[in-house]
């Protein structure tokens, strides 16, 4: 029988079938001049045979595959945050598949979990629509010589409860139909098949390939009907079955036509088909492994159909064809992904890469040089206070010769030009190379974000160094010039009158930065880092410390002076005749003075060595936690939380990878 739809069916939209008043006279015949005029009883015997469903659904349609118990769910989930997260590093065409998946998956997850939708794909000629009728039991789709025969998408369903299936296929009511049925335990297992011809894919027609690629990215599972001409077709393989490799288990390609070869043709044929098929890389389901379903027929003279039902039967009553499509589309988004989120190595920043950028910024900050000026200033402090006021006396008296002698704290607290290019280049050395130990093995996207990251966090940081090193050259050369080590007083400096010298002025610079920064920002911590270090280097608190035996040095270096300018006031009155001869005693003395002095400068100068490499080490290691600390806030920290983020899609990415129930 011919199932033909009625006038009124052809003026009606999707999803109104039965809308139109049941008195309509449903006799009315048409002829558009080209095909002859059928008979009214058997257009009207063949329309209540093949009359699409009806739209009165009897309850809301259940929820298919988003059971809190399916695997399926906490793969999305997974996949949903994985897109959430990486909307700030990936552009939009990376995540657009991702994106395509997700909302599809939620609109079959609204819909029936009764109906499994099958697809029947072929070339011009592979007899798709013949086994479509075929199966359906009635002639729905036609067929013939004319190509292409078929121009639209025509439905036929087993069961009612199909409708909001169909219209997310955008498949008219008047192109909705229902088979033939006859009571069968193979007809009973097709309940809840939504069998869909579609145009050829290979048609010279534009919009019918776009309405079969349309309609095979929505559908549960394809049925490829392939003839003894075109199996091999490299469209067919190429454009679909390839890239399909991963829907193995919701594919059937289906070798039609095979009356058409002799003897073992057929068998060479098939066997050929699934060589092509496993060069495709798409797994043949043989022996209870999971894979496509590879069989032959005659939709012709139905050699092979009732198989094929019987497979269908199966595989519909199954009803996982929806879950298994939905998590083949999650795999092929994975591995499309793939390239943006699995790194080659083991990214990261290890103990070694933060060693040498603390390292590379205390080199730019001059933190050894400042340290080894320290234990020299230490050095300096134990023989002014142990030294013999003789020395004192012609150090000062050296000093006053020299000219120009206050630029010479200028010279130190400000860097020349050439120097400080120099130290800007360290700097930023410093942080291409972390960058480039960040980025080691990553994935090209966040690579780049981890090396914006870096860049964008090292603005300013050459100038942060830069005011770090000036306050501790500044501190070191204020306490050796204007401070006074035997009494501790600091002196008004060479600058503005009534301040302190230039030995406070680290502790003021850092005080200055940490009224300027709030806490938890980046310039309150640095600020605090440059006060604590430079403060210690150069503020009058942070006084190199004394030890125990410095007072007792003072004294006996007091006494060897007492002694001699005793010994010498003795020798001159015996000398001008006020005391009586005797050269001998005031001249022991004298010369125990003299000999004693020197010894005991020298005796503390040996003694300060341990402690003044002690203090030079620790203004050393102040000043480079000061830096570290600096280069820390800016780079250090937002790097690690970069890197952190790609460790949390990393881990979303495994999520959705791990969980596959398709083998992908």
């Amino acid at each position: 029988m011919t199932a033909v739809t009625d006038q009124d069916r052809d003026r009606q939209g999707p999803g109104h079938e039965g809308a139109e008043d049941t008195g309509r006279d449903d006799d009315r015949r048409w002829d558009d001049g080209l095909i002859a005029r059928r008979a009214a009883e058997a257009a009207h015997e063949s329309a209540e045979a093949a009359r699409a469903p009806e739209d009165d659904e009897p309850g809301p349609q259940v929820e298919a595959y988003g059971l809190p118990g399916s695997p399926l769910r906490p793969r999305l989930d997974a996949l949903r945050e994985l897109v959430g997260l990486s909307r700030a590093r990936l552009d939009g065409d990376t995540l657009a598949e991702a994106g395509r998946v997700l909302d599809e998956a939620s609109a079959r997850q609204r819909l029936s979990s009764r109906h499994t939708v099958v697809a029947i794909a072929g070339a011009t000629g592979s007899g798709k629509s013949t086994l479509f009728n075929a199966l359906a039991g009635v002639q729905i789709s036609d067929t013939g010589l004319r190509r292409p025969t078929t121009s639209a998408p025509i439905a036929c369903s087993w069961t009612d409860g199909a409708a909001g299936l169909l219209d997310r296929l955008a498949i008219p009511g008047r192109l909705r139909r229902r088979p033939v049925q006859g009571g069968t335990p193979t007809d009973e297992a097709l309940q809840g098949l939504v069998l869909v011809d579609l145009p050829d894919h290979d048609s010279a027609a534009t919009g019918h390939r776009e309405q079969v690629d349309r309609v095979l990215a929505l559908v549960d599972a394809v049925i490829w009907v392939v003839d003894p001409e075109k199996y091999a077709d490299a469209a067919l393989h190429e454009r679909y079955l390839r890239p399909l490799a991963g829907h193995a288990e919701i594919s059937f390609v289906v070798l039609n036509q095979i009356d058409r070869l002799p003897g073992e043709a057929a068998d060479l044929v098939l066997d050929d088909l699934r060589r092509l098929l496993d060069e495709d890389g798409m797994p043949v389901g043989e022996h209870g492994e999971p894979g496509a379903t590879v069989m032959s027929l005659s939709a012709l003279t139905g050699a092979g159909v009732g198989d094929l039902r019987e497979v269908l039967g199966r595989f519909v009553q199954a009803r996982t064809a929806a879950a298994r499509r939905l998590s083949a589309d999650v795999d092929a988004a994975a591995a499309r992904l793939r390239p943006v989120y699995v790194a080659d190595g083991r990214p990261g920043l290890g103990e070694r890469a933060r060693e040498d950028f603390t390292d590379r910024l205390s080199e730019a900050v001059g933190a050894a040089a400042a340290g080894q000026a320290a234990e020299r200033e230490w050095r300096r402090n134990a023989g002014r206070a142990c030294g013999t006021p003789w020395l004192r006396l012609w150090r000062w008296y050296e000093s006053t010769r020299q000219l120009g002698g206050g630029l010479d704290l200028m010279a130190q607290a400000l860097a020349p030009p050439e120097e400080e290019l120099t130290a800007r280049q360290r700097v930023e050395q410093a942080v291409r190379k972390l960058a480039d130990d960040a980025v080691d093995g990553l994935p090209v996207p966040w690579a780049q974000a981890v090396r914006e990251t870096a860049v964008n966090g090292a603005k300013g940081l050459p100038e942060a160094l830069d005011e770090l090193s000036r306050n501790a050259q500044a501190g070191a050369g204020g306490r050796g010039r204007g401070g006074n080590a035997d009494t501790g007083s600091a002196p008004v400096g060479p600058g503005v009158p009534g301040e302190r010298g230039p030995g406070g002025v680290g502790t003021a610079a850092g005080q200055g930065k940490r009224d300027s920064g709030s806490p938890g920002s980046v310039s309150g911590s640095v600020g605090r880092a440059t006060g604590s270090a430079t403060g210690a280097l150069g503020g009058r608190v942070a006084r190199p410390p004394r030890p125990a035996w410095w007072p007792a040095a003072v004294l006996a270096q007091a006494s060897m002076t007492l002694l001699q300018i005793f010994g010498g006031l003795w020798l001159l009155g015996q000398i001008v005749g006020v005391l009586e001869p005797g050269l001998l005693t005031p001249a022991l003395l004298m010369l125990a003075g003299v000999v004693g002095g020197p010894l005991v400068e020298w005796s503390c100068a040996a003694a300060a060595r341990g402690p003044a490499r002690r203090y030079g080490q620790e203004a050393e290691r102040r000043l480079r936690e000061a830096a570290a600390g600096c280069g820390r806030a800016r780079v250090l920290d937002p790097v690690a939380a970069e890197l952190a983020r790609y460790r949390e899609v990393r881990e979303r990415y495994v999520a959705v990878t791990e969980l596959s129930t398709t083998g992908g």
